[in-house]
């Protein structure tokens, strides 16, 4: 039987990508224009959702990860080095 499947982009792993939609179809849902109407809403949904979930994952990879500041190797917290001074 004819399938509508929207997923996510696939990465290198295929099982990363999220099914948003994963219908099977057939000729009478485009019979009418409602019935044609109510399936173009349907996909139109999931693929707002795939849009949505990119954005997040996009969004979750561009952040840089949440961590202390680190302080070079030749210093020390709290100990003040000159600019220009080589601290070594």
């Amino acid at each position: 039987m004819p399938r509508i499947i929207v997923t996510t982009h696939l990465s290198v792993d295929p099982d990363d990508a999220a099914v948003l939609f994963d219908e099977e179809v057939q000729s009478v849902h485009l019979s009418t224009s409602h019935a044609a109407g109510q399936l173009v809403e349907r996909i139109a949904w999931a693929i707002g959702d795939a849009e949505a979930v990119e954005d997040a994952r996009t969004e979750r990879h561009a952040r840089p990860p949440l961590r202390p500041p680190r302080h070079p190797m030749h210093t020390h917290p709290g100990v003040s080095v000159p600019v220009g001074a080589s601290g070594g």
